[in-house]
C-alpha cells in the first residue's frame, strides 16, 4: 500500500511562512490565514508535508483499507494561489460558494490569489460547513462521491 506523503511533519510554520513565501502579500494573508484558522479550529498550525498549513487533525480509513491522518481543514501558499483545503461538496457549501469572491476551484480545493479577493465571513462559514462535515463522517467529502 502507498505510503501517505501528507503527515504532520514537526516543521515550525513560521519559520516555513518566513522561508517559502517570497511576496509579502502573500506572507501578509499567510499569517492572517493561520490567526483565522486557529480561532476557526481552536487548534494550533502545523504543517503536514512540505508545503500545508494544517489545522486540527482526523483519522480516517477508506473502504480499500487504506487509512491516514489529515489536517480538518489548511492551506498552502503557493507560488500562483493559495490553495484552501476548506471545502466540503454539501449543499450549503455549494450555496456559500455563489458569494465567496473571486476564485477558482478543483474537487475539493479553492484557489485564491489573495485575501481581499473573498469574503473572509464566507470563508469562515465555508470552513466551519466542513469541520461539522469532518467531525460527522471522519472523512473528506472528495472520498464520498
Amino acid at each position: 500500500m502507498a505510503k501517505t506523503k501528507t503527515t504532520h511533519t514537526g516543521v515550525n510554520v513560521a519559520d516555513f511562512v518566513n522561508s517559502y513565501v517570497d511576496n509579502e502579500q502573500k506572507k501578509t494573508d499567510s499569517f492572517r490565514l493561520i490567526e483565522l484558522m486557529q480561532k476557526w479550529t481552536d487548534s494550533e498550525p502545523k504543517m503536514w508535508g512540505p508545503s500545508i498549513i494544517g489545522f486540527g487533525n482526523y483519522h480516517y480509513k477508506y473502504a480499500s483499507g487504506h487509512e491516514g491522518d489529515a489536517p480538518v481543514i489548511g492551506f498552502s501558499p503557493r507560488k500562483a494561489a493559495f490553495s484552501l483545503y476548506v471545502y466540503s461538496d454539501t449543499e450549503k457549501s455549494k450555496v456559500l460558494l455563489a458569494n465567496l469572491g473571486k476564485f477558482k476551484m478543483s474537487k475539493a480545493c479553492i484557489y485564491v490569489k489573495k485575501l481581499s479577493d473573498i469574503d473572509i465571513a464566507i470563508l469562515q462559514e465555508l470552513c466551519m460547513e466542513s469541520i461539522k462535515y469532518i467531525s460527522e463522517h471522519h472523512e473528506c467529502s472528495c472520498r464520498a462521491k
